[in-house]
């Protein structure tokens, strides 16, 4: 069983004992937020991430989630994508298409993914102009609170070095606060060439969700969670920086990524 704790208000802290019990949990957790997004607005809108964080939601294509999530209402976005081909397996489009979305019944009208054929500059503007597009015509919800769009779900992974997306540790897109999404070309890890989601828009979801595993990633989720010597302002750990303003943030972790945490050490 996992161990739960409140760590702010609309924080929290979910310490899985294996990646099965955590595969499970964040489904389980992505099917409910999905339904009552449904019932209250008519859609789902959940934007996905790279990395480990789709085999880990790979239960949603088996009993009883292909049956019952209503897939004809999702709409689907990338907190950050790779500059490449569809087709180039450094894709996250690629990833999310192969092992998640052709799998089950999403409509592909209702996938908003990057045009792979401009540059990393252009990729950003046309990405961000769609989504205000959809938000003009409340596909999207809008944020109360800023000009953000409201995603009903970001799910983002985390590195070792505790970036989000991709926005990594000092690099100047931490600080882009008037656009919604931006582009890399020296991204700190290849392919170079990016772009994300800004912090704003991150931090305007209904709800985020930061899933991390391994041990490599325990030290970076100490300092993000427990790091009360580390600034709230710090652009040294982009994790840390993830607070939305009028919604829930749940971490996701197996028990070697939170090995370090104050909580769990205390317990033990």
């Amino acid at each position: 069983m996992a161990l739960t704790w409140t760590h702010k208000d609309r924080e929290e802290i979910r310490v899985h004992e294996s990646l099965e019990e955590l595969s499970i949990d964040l489904v389980d957790y992505i099917a409910e937020i999905s339904e009552a997004s449904i019932k209250e607005h008519g859609a789902f809108c959940i934007v996905l991430s790279g990395g480990s964080l789709i085999s880990l939601m790979g239960k949603l294509i088996e009993p009883p989630y292909d049956k019952i999530v209503d897939w004809a209402k999702w709409y689907v976005f990338w907190a950050d994508e790779r500059v490449v081909a569809k087709s180039h397996d450094d894709s996250n489009y690629k990833l999310a298409k192969d092992n998640l979305l052709s799998k089950v019944n999403v409509f592909p009208r209702h996938i908003c993914s990057i045009n792979d054929t401009v540059s990393a500059e252009e990729a950003a503007t046309e990405y961000e102009f769609a989504i205000r597009q959809m938000v003009r015509t409340r596909t999207v919800t809008a944020s109360d609170n800023s000009d953000c769009p409201k995603f009903d779900l970001i799910l983002l992974g985390m590195g070792s070095d505790g970036h989000i997306a991709s926005l990594f540790p000092n690099h100047p897109a931490l600080e882009v606060k008037d656009d919604w999404v931006t582009f890399l070309t020296n991204s700190p890890k290849p392919p170079p060439e990016r772009i994300t989601f800004t912090l704003p828009v991150i931090n305007s979801a209904a709800n985020v969700a930061i899933v991390a595993t391994g041990e490599s990633k325990a030290n970076a989720i100490h300092l993000a969670i427990d790091g009360s010597t580390l600034p709230e302002s710090s652009l040294s750990l982009p994790a840390k920086l993830v607070h939305p303003s009028d919604g829930n943030l749940v971490w996701f972790m197996d028990k070697p990524a939170g090995s370090q945490l104050d909580r769990l050490n205390f317990s033990e």
